[in-house]
């Protein structure tokens, strides 16, 4: 897929997609205040809440699962309406299948031009 954009256009995401900006997640090894642990994924949370501009950070169990992209590089988190729908957009490629971090959440990672994007699907709203 061929895609050029002038300086003043919206990303194809969230000006075509109708992608909506959700968070900025951070990997990190210092402990940080607040952490929250999500147990069946092996790693720590917190600043999202405080956030005015979404910044997440996330510490990572040794033996998290997670893509190492993900555990390395910053992401970018995009809510969507229908995570499958969106990831047979174009042949992405999948970091991490749609699962369920907490109850009526639903996220899925890909990869872009060696950057990790996360889509974020909340049941319900």
């Amino acid at each position: 897929m061929t895609y050029k954009r002038k300086e003043s256009d919206p990303p194809l995401a969230t000006g075509e997609w109708g992608w909506k900006y959700h968070h900025t997640g951070i990997p990190t090894n210092e402990k940080k205040k607040g952490e929250r642990y999500i147990p069946h994924l092996k790693f720590w949370v917190t600043g999202f809440e405080e956030s005015p501009f979404g910044i997440e950070w996330m510490r990572f169990e040794d033996d998290c699962l997670m893509h190492e992209l993900v555990k390395t590089k910053a992401h970018v988190a995009f809510e969507v309406d229908d995570i499958d729908k969106e990831l047979n957009r174009i042949d992405f490629k999948i970091l991490t299948p749609p699962n369920s971090p907490g109850d009526g959440i639903r996220v899925a990672m890909i990869e872009h031009n060696g950057a990790p994007v996360e889509l974020i699907q909340f049941e319900g709203k």
